[in-house]
């Protein structure tokens, strides 16, 4: 044991080849989570916007303050559907999907 490093006796190979197997999920894990980030923005602030004009001051005849706080409720719920959904896609991507009967 000198201290020298040596190299490996096949040093002159090739670089490994880069394997694409698994591309196609990489692809579509980002669709879906792309999806969902939209999905996050856009439902509950137009929820929220929508609900405000229509359904509490529209309908329901309430006043600017009481439909700003029944308006937030309405979005901070569907943040947490979109989330909810989010993580039921998530965990069931990976699973083998199977349509016989298991004994």
């Amino acid at each position: 044991m000198d201290g020298t490093v040596r190299e490996s006796s096949d040093s002159s190979a090739a670089p490994p080849p880069i394997f694409r197997g698994n591309e196609g999920s990489l692809v579509s894990a980002l669709k879906v989570l792309l999806f969902f980030t939209f999905l996050m923005v856009t439902l509950p602030i137009g929820l929220y916007f929508a609900s405000k004009a229509y359904i509490f001051e529209g309908a329901m005849k309430m006043s600017s303050s009481d439909s700003y706080f029944y308006a937030a409720i309405i979005a901070v719920l569907a943040v947490h559907v979109v989330l909810a959904l989010f993580v039921y896609v998530a965990w069931n991507e990976g699973a083998p999907k199977s349509k016989g009967k298991h004994d």
